[in-house]
């Protein structure tokens, strides 16, 4: 299933049905990065009017996963090779900084309340729930590194979170991917009952490289389909 179900109190609009079609196209790379989307073909596609489908492109721009060009339309954003190795470093040296500040072993109750999210995100990845994983993901995180009680670096990491949106949504089709990022967050949180900083520092690393690596993956093979396109004459 991809979202959640429309609840009683409230039934999906005609603009948030077109913009989890299309976030859930650009999960399963449906959508390129880059990739242009024409509105006359989402006329086809969804019979809704024009107004609906700009109203779907805002909500998708304002979550940062497509880009308005004038004169252009809008296309899936799309981040250099380059942007993304320099956004990288910067999230790491972020987020290394906030875990080492956790003062270990953490309150027992906050570890109660980050393994609770947790339960939230492994249902989530069981029901295959790609709204749900991407909801509980940011929760389980941002409330981790909230422990490092510094607000401003909170917000650094959450703006570099909200950033990165397009290329951490890369992993959520893949099973495996989505079952090694489970295992890490159980690893995470036996971590919080320890005292090793430098362990649960690096484990928060390398739990970003994943998803680093698979879109970048995207962006080269996104480079060699149009090298090898002939051009025209």
């Amino acid at each position: 299933m991809v979202g959640d179900a429309a609840s009683p109190q409230h039934k999906r609009t005609p603009d948030e049905e077109i913009a989890e079609a299309l976030e859930s196209d650009i999960i399963f790379g449906r959508l390129k990065p880059g990739e242009r989307l024409r509105e006359e073909a989402l006329l086809e596609r969804f019979g809704h009017s024009r107004h609906f489908i700009r109203l779907a492109f805002a909500r998708l721009e304002k979550k940062g996963i497509l880009v308005h060009t004038r004169n252009v339309g809008a296309a899936v954003r799309a981040f250099t090779i380059a942007e993304v190795e320099e956004i990288y470093d910067v999230r790491e040296m972020i987020q290394r900084q906030a875990a080492l500040r956790i003062r270990l072993p953490a309150e027992t109750d906050d570890v109660a309340r980050i393994a609770a999210i947790q339960r939230d995100y492994a249902a989530c990845v069981k029901a295959g729930d790609l709204r749900g994983i991407h909801a509980c993901n940011d929760r389980f995180h941002l409330a981790i590194f909230a422990l490092c009680s510094n607000s401003h670096l909170l917000a650094l990491v959450k703006q570099y979170m909200d950033l990165t949106y397009v290329i951490r949504t890369v992993t959520f089709s893949d099973p495996k991917a989505l079952e090694a990022s489970r295992r890490q967050h159980e690893l995470m949180i036996e971590q919080l009952k320890g005292r090793d900083s430098w362990a649960l520092a690096e484990l928060c690393v390398q739990h970003l490289r994943p998803n680093k690596e698979k879109y970048l993956g995207r962006l080269r093979e996104a480079g060699d389909l149009v090298s090898q396109t002939p051009a025209a004459e």
